[in-house]
């Protein structure tokens, strides 16, 4: 007998299923944080990312330019007017695998949630969703206005009645389930940059 033949056995040898569970109460508070700010860029830098505080597009830009990844990236797409520089036209995108050359990417976020230092990224701000994920190095730009504590404050401000792509994206991208060996851009961007303006 395989161990999959005994699992299946012993769950159809049982009298019944469980005793349906009540829905829990999400009524209760969640986690709040005394500084939203600080919290997001911690756990936004625990995970890999950066977060940079602007109060003005001027001073990103100031900042952005004194990146390595920026300085050095030959294909940027830029899609936040007033930041950085852009050589790639997504209008004139075809084919989504075109994007494999492009070093550096900005793009609008339309919020931030300190809990796990995620960014919310609408469709509509990035046409192209590969180029969220294929991109080199990636900055998101948020409003100071947008910093939400938790999931529950995000998804309550979330339109989520459209067809619309969305994603949140906390970190670069990185995997540590090949002999626990962690592996910064594995399956992404190898770095991420969160300018919060205000």
């Amino acid at each position: 007998m395989t161990s999959r033949s005994a699992i299946l056995g012993a769950l159809r040898a049982r009298p019944k299923a469980p005793s349906p569970a009540p829905l829990p109460d999400l009524s209760e508070p969640f986690c709040t944080y005394s500084d939203p700010l600080q919290h997001f860029a911690a756990v936004l830098g625990s995970v890999g990312g950066k977060v940079v505080l602007a109060p003005t597009l001027e001073a990103a830009e100031m900042a952005l330019n004194a990146e390595p990844a920026y300085q050095q990236a030959r294909q940027v797409c830029g899609l936040v007017a007033g930041l950085g520089r852009s050589n790639v036209d997504l209008t004139t995108v075809s084919d989504p695998h075109s994007l494999e050359t492009v070093d550096f990417a900005i793009a609008r976020g339309r919020l931030a949630v300190a809990e796990n230092g995620a960014v919310w990224v609408r469709e509509s701000d990035v046409p192209t969703r590969a180029l969220l994920f294929i991109t080199q190095h990636l900055a998101l730009v948020v409003g100071k206005n947008t910093l939400v504590n938790n999931m529950h404050e995000a998804y309550a401000q979330l339109e989520l009645g459209s067809a619309e792509f969305g994603v949140f994206i906390s970190g670069p991208s990185k995997t540590a389930d090949i002999e626990q060996s962690l592996v910064i851009g594995a399956h992404g961007a190898r770095s991420l940059l969160v300018f919060v303006i205000g």
